[in-house]
C-alpha cells in the first residue's frame, strides 16, 4: 500500500490539487495494491491560510511526529496519521510545495538511512518521482518514539518514504500542480500498482549537507537571490531590516551551493528560515 499525504502544511496547494486529480483518474479495477490519499492532513492550517502553524495550537503538524492520542490539535493528527496511515503503508510520500512564504525550486529530499534495501527502495522511489534536484537526507531522528517528522515516522518504523517539494508562495498554478501529479503517477508505474513504464528522471543534480539559514531577529527580510541560484561560500543572500527599513543585519551563504528556498515575503521572526543552501554532490560521492 501506498500512503501519499498532502497539506502537512496547509498553505502548500499543489499537492492537495494534484491528489484531488490522482482520485478522479485512477481505477480501482486496474490498481495493483492499495492508495490512501490524505488530501488535507493540516486541516486547521488550510482553512486558516497559515504558514508552517496550526492556527489553534501554534505548532508545526511537521515537527511534532509521532503525534499523541492525548495531545494538542497537531499532535492528535500526527498521532492519527501515525497510527492509521503511515503505520498501514509500505510507502510513503509526505507531498509539499514551498510554503506560503518560500520561493522555492522544485526537489524533493532522499532520506538515507544506512539500511542497503531501505536505501536502494527509496533511491528507486526518488528518481521515479522525476525531479531534477534531490537532496540526500542524512542524519534525522532514529528514535521512533521522537520520529519528529513525516517520513522519519514512516522510516524508523522501516517503511520507505520521502518528502517532495512542488510549489512555492502560496501559488495553486497549474505548472506546479502537474509536477505533483505526475510525479505521483511515475511513482505509482514505478511501484507495479498502475501499468506502464515511470519516467525516470536521469539528469539528477544531487545535493548534501543543506543548511537552513534562520533569522537572527525579527524584521522584514529583502532577498538578493532567487530559487535555484547557485552561490558563492559568503556571498549575499539577503538584507534584514527592521520595520523602518533600517538595516539589522546582511544574510550570507553559509557555503558555497545551491539556494533549495528563499523567503519570499518580508515579514519574518526571530528563529524562522531565511534560505536553505546545499552543496552540489556527485551521486557516487554520497
Amino acid at each position: 500500500m501506498l500512503a501519499l499525504i498532502a497539506g502537512t502544511h496547509g498553505y502548500e496547494y499543489p499537492p492537495i490539487t494534484a491528489l484531488q486529480r490522482v482520485r478522479n483518474r485512477i481505477d480501482p479495477a486496474e490498481l495493483n495494491g492499495s492508495v490512501i490519499l490524505v488530501h488535507v492532513a493540516n486541516v486547521p492550517s488550510f482553512l486558516g491560510r497559515t504558514v508552517y502553524y496550526s492556527p489553534v495550537d501554534g505548532k508545526n503538524l511537521n515537527r511534532v511526529y509521532p503525534g499523541r492520542s492525548d495531545g494538542t490539535v497537531s499532535e492528535r493528527i500526527a498521532h492519527a496519521i501515525t497510527t492509521e496511515v503511515i503505520e498501514s503503508a509500505d510507502y510513503v510520500v509526505d507531498l509539499h510545495g514551498g510554503d506560503g512564504n518560500e520561493a522555492l525550486r522544485p526537489y524533493l529530499y532522499m532520506p538515507v538511512t544506512g539500511d542497503a534495501a531501505l536505501d536502494s527502495t527509496i533511491h528507486g522511489m526518488a528518481l521515479a518521482f522525476g525531479l531534477d534536484h534531490i537532496v540526500i537526507d542524512e542524519g534525522r531522528p532514529v528514535d521512533p518514539r521522537e520520529s519528529v517528522y513525516t517520513d522519519q515516522t514512516a522510516l524508523t518504523r522501516g517503511i520507505p518514504a520521502m518528502t517532495t517539494e512542488t510549489g512555492q508562495l502560496g501559488s495553486n498554478a497549474e505548472s506546479w500542480i502537474a509536477l505533483a501529479e505526475k510525479g505521483v503517477w511515475n511513482l505509482l508505474r514505478h511501484l507495479g500498482m498502475v501499468a506502464g513504464d515511470a519516467e525516470v528522471e536521469t539528469r539528477v543534480v544531487w545535493l548534501t549537507d543543506y543548511q537552513v539559514v534562520r533569522s537572527p531577529a525579527a524584521g522584514m527580510f529583502q532577498a538578493r537571490v532567487r530559487d535555484g541560484y547557485a552561490v558563492s561560500e559568503g556571498g549575499l543572500l539577503g538584507v534584514l531590516v527592521d520595520f523602518f527599513g533600517d538595516p539589522i543585519s546582511e544574510i550570507r551563504a553559509p557555503f558555497s551551493g545551491v539556494v533549495n528556498y528563499v523567503l519570499g515575503t518580508p515579514p519574518v521572526s526571530e528563529g524562522e528560515p531565511l534560505a536553505m543552501v546545499s552543496r552540489i554532490a556527485h551521486r557516487e560521492e554520497r
